[in-house]
């Protein structure tokens, strides 16, 4: 159930079953720690794989990605790997603008984001929505977490006047609002947690776990998450 070692020959035909896949990009500070290397040079790389991985998600017919770039719990990290994390996020938004026109992904950030400077907020709105149009939406839960997400989600509402919530109502509050729940979420580095990434979106959605440190994740790893997936029977609480 956890591991799938079958290669995937070719990418594999996406239909209706599988429109949204999520990854907990998990294992940087790993991999650059048995390299000898500090943990910042761990997320170059994974900085890297992810551009690669937007890329590969986008042209195989998904509709939807969402990886977790940074947890809520993320700040208590040594403030130089934190800085290097924010310094990649504020050059990836530079480097998405500049490809713009040439890139079919809508690119979005969720999460609280009241943290981080008005500049950085507003590259984030602008990019957000100078490609809103585009097909492939690709979702950065950036300073995320799943239970802050839903207490966000009963405060909004609470302040829109609402006295009892129903499913639909948090659906339509929460981050992602808009957005399909994921059908597939993907964690590389091994553990087998959750760590509270899309709690009210991962209701139904099948997990994969793999040993892949997130810098070595490839397409191929995709493929393989893909071909678990369309091997499993989704009964939704049914027989």
């Amino acid at each position: 159930m956890l591991f799938n070692k079958r290669k995937a020959k070719k990418p594999p035909v996406i239909d209706g079953r599988l429109r949204h896949i999520a990854f907990i990009m998990d294992g940087n500070g790993r991999w650059a720690t048995e390299r000898g290397m500090p943990r910042e040079y761990g997320h170059s790389h994974g900085a890297e794989t992810f551009r690669k991985i937007g890329r590969y998600c986008a042209s195989i017919g998904l509709q939807c990605m969402t990886v977790y770039a940074f947890s809520t719990e993320n700040w208590k990290r040594p403030k130089r790997e934190v800085d290097t994390i924010m310094g990649l996020l504020s050059h990836y938004i530079d480097e998405c603008v500049r490809g713009m026109e040439q890139e079919q992904i809508h690119l979005r950030f969720i999460g609280n984001l009241e943290v981080f400077s008005p500049e950085l907020r507003e590259k984030m709105e602008k990019i957000d929505r100078a490609t809103a149009h585009k097909p492939f939406l690709l979702n950065v839960a950036i300073n995320y977490g799943g239970r802050e997400e839903l207490v966000h989600a009963c405060n909004r509402l609470i302040a829109e006047g609402k006295t009892s919530v129903t499913e639909e109502d948090i659906c339509h509050a929460i981050y992602t609002a808009g957005c399909p729940d994921p059908d597939l979420i993907v964690r590389t580095g091994g553990d087998l947690r959750t760590s509270n990434f899309l709690l009210w979106q991962s209701a139904y959605a099948e997990y994969y776990f793999t040993d892949v440190l997130w810098p070595d994740f490839s397409p191929k790893d995709v493929d393989q998450a893909i071909s678990a997936f369309y091997a499993r029977k989704r009964r939704y609480g049914g027989v």
